[in-house]
C-alpha cells in the first residue's frame, strides 16, 4: 500500500520554536559496493508533488521524474552527501551512514536548525533531531530526501557499472545478488567493494593448502 507522507512533523518541530527544519534520508547501508549517500531536504510549508513518497514505493521511472521536480524546484533546498567505500570499511557502515548524514545536513543553506532523520536515533548528530522510524512513509521532507539520495547513488553505480560491467552494478545497484556474488567469485574485488562487508571479505581470503 502507498503511502502519504505530510508536513505534520515539520509543523510540530516549527511550533516548538525552530526556524528550519530539513528532512533526511540515506541510500546504499546494505550493498556490497559503492558509497553511501545521504540527502538532506528543506520544504516549504503546505509544499506538494503529486507522487512524492518512499522511494521504496516507486518505480524508476517515477522516482527519476520526482528527482528532477525537486532538484529543479528553487524554492526546495536540498544537498546530497556521501561516505566513501574506506570509511565505510574504516568506520563501519552506521558510523558512515550518520556520516553522510550530517554532511548532507551541513551543507544546506540555510542550514537547519532541527532534522527529521528517517530509521533509529543518530548518537551525537551535530544539529538536533528527532528519528523517524520509516518516516520517509510518514514525514514529506524525509520522503523527498528518500528520493534524491536513492537516485543519486544509482546513478553513481550506472557510473561504476562503465568500469567494471561483470559485476551487473547497473541492476543491482551493488547489492549481493547471486549474479553479483558469482562475479566476486570469478573475477575477485574491486575498489569499490566493501571489504568490512562479510561476502567481500570473504572473497579476499589466501587459500590454504
Amino acid at each position: 500500500m502507498i503511502t502519504h507522507p505530510d508536513m505534520q512533523y515539520e509543523e510540530n518541530a516549527l511550533a516548538e520554536g525552530y526556524s528550519c527544519v530539513c528532512g533526511i534520508d540515506e541510500a546504499g547501508r546494505g550493498p556490497l559496493a559503492g558509497p553511501v549517500v545521504a540527502a538532506a531536504v528543506i520544504l516549504p510549508l503546505r509544499y506538494e508533488l503529486p507522487g512524492l513518497t518512499d522511494s521504496k514505493q516507486l518505480s524508476a521511472r517515477q522516482r527519476a521524474r520526482l528527482y528532477e521536480q525537486l532538484m529543479h524546484c528553487p524554492v526546495v533546498r536540498k544537498a546530497v552527501a556521501q561516505a566513501s567505500v574506506e570509511e565505510i570499511d574504516r568506520l563501519n557502515i552506521l558510523r558512515a551512514t550518520h556520516l553522510a548524514m550530517a554532511r548532507a545536513a551541513q551543507s544546506l543553506s540555510p542550514r537547519p536548525d532541527f532534522c527529521l532523520i528517517d530509521g533509529l536515533p543518530v548518537p551525537g548528530f551535530p544539529i538536533a533531531s528527532r528519528s523517524l522510524v520509516k518516516g520517509d512513509g510518514r514525514c514529506l521532507s524525509i520522503a523527498a530526501a528518500s528520493v534524491l539520495a536513492k537516485v543519486t547513488r544509482d546513478r553513481i553505480m550506472c557510473k561504476l557499472h562503465e568500469e567494471f560491467p561483470q559485476y551487473g552494478w547497473i541492476h543491482n545497484a551493488g547489492y549481493g545478488t547471486a549474479q553479483h556474488l558469482r562475479a566476486i567469485n570469478e573475477y575477485g574485488v574491486t575498489p569499490h567493494h566493501r571489504r568490512s562487508f562479510a561476502p567481500v571479505a570473504q572473497a579476499t581470503l589466501p587459500l590454504e593448502f
